[in-house]
């Protein structure tokens, strides 16, 4: 039995030492790349105005996703809503798209993931408290049901996330090359 523990602890000591510390980023950065990345510049598009300015000018559907309540107490007319509003939907938007550009490439990927977990955090809240998201969508942690919209996903997305927070972009990334460049 020693022998099988002393086996078991030398392969595992390996693996750590050895595959972790490349492995486990790149892992993470592949999967919000393959699961996330068309999703939020997905949402960021619906968000932008018309026309070559309209990275400037948030759509009216920008406003109804981010702030629900404040559009329907204007009538759904998003000229209502003050300068605070426009820089939060413009601030929205443009993270949607900055933010998972630069996972994608690991630039600055440990400020770009805790950026991601800020803008999901407030994304839940605003599904919460903006659109009525409760229920099954809602979900509940230690239920027996693993697909609920906010409570289950988004405790995935983040775990990805953070996993890029602790360990950075791995070996494959512009912060790589970086380092790289700047030791040589």
């Amino acid at each position: 039995m020693t022998r099988l523990i002393v086996l078991h602890d030398t392969l595992f000591t390996w693996a750590e030492r050895s595959l972790a510390a490349w492995l486990l980023p790149t892992l993470a950065r592949l999967v919000f790349a393959g699961v996330l990345l068309t999703y939020f510049w997905r949402s960021a598009l619906t968000k932008l105005g018309d026309g070559p300015l309209g990275i400037f000018r948030p759509s009216d559907g920008a406003y109804v996703q981010i702030f629900p309540r404040a559009m329907e107490a204007a009538g759904y007319d998003s000229g209502q809503l003050g300068i605070f509003h426009w820089a939060v939907a413009l601030a929205g938007t443009w993270a949607e798209f900055l933010l998972p550009a630069l996972i994608l490439a690991g630039f600055a990927t440990r400020l770009a993931a805790a950026g991601m977990i800020g803008f999901v955090a407030v994304q839940s809240l605003t599904d919460i408290y903006g659109h009525g998201v409760g229920g099954a969508d809602l979900g509940a942690w230690f239920d027996r049901a693993p697909d609920a919209l906010i409570l289950d996903q988004r405790a995935f997305w983040v775990f990805v996330l953070a996993v890029l927070v602790l360990r950075g972009a791995g070996p494959l990334s512009v912060d790589a090359w970086l380092r790289a460049r700047r030791a040589g």
